[in-house]
């Protein structure tokens, strides 16, 4: 089942990032995939936000990964691992530097966001959830989600 959502504003895919959220779970894996400037990072953002962590989310493209723990105050009870693997994907060996990330040491205790990582880091995990998202020339996000084993499915049936 893939399920496709336009977004038409960043508000949107702020809000729709907090609904995604909602769905979400330790141990969850998304692959955000899309041109730059599409809303990764701004979808990461609404799921940060749905999940009650700590800091701003902003690209982790320099540092590579950043980890947004739980703020109780918000309601958080699930670390945020926020990668983006765009300048890995340039290197000879991409996959041994997401080793050294240590991604495998927090995926089952965080929700777990790498953008541009297809091909490096499926194999974390059983499950995870592809999120595509391009953007038209009227700014409108067009957000695709394929679930990927698990049961991606039937919580994504579930999003309101």
């Amino acid at each position: 089942m893939t399920v496709v959502v336009m977004l038409p504003t960043v508000e949107d895919t702020h809000g729709f990032g907090r609904r995604l959220a909602g769905v979400l779970r330790a141990g969850d894996l998304l692959l955000l995939s899309g041109p730059l400037g599409a809303g990764k990072t701004a979808l990461t953002q609404g799921i940060g936000a749905g999940l009650g962590v700590r800091g701003d989310i902003t690209s982790p493209t320099f540092v590579i990964a950043r980890v947004h723990r739980p703020d109780p105050a918000r309601g958080g009870a699930v670390s945020l691992v926020h990668a983006d693997a765009y300048r890995l994907g340039e290197s000879a060996d991409p996959r041994a530097e997401i080793d050294d990330l240590d991604l495998d040491a927090s995926v089952d205790e965080a929700v777990t966001v790498v953008e541009w990582g297809e091909g490096m880091v499926e194999q974390l995990v059983d499950a995870h959830l592809r999120v595509r998202i391009d953007r038209r020339e009227d700014d409108t996000r067009v957000v695709t989600l394929e679930p990927v084993g698990g049961d991606w499915a039937e919580r994504l049936a579930t999003l309101d």
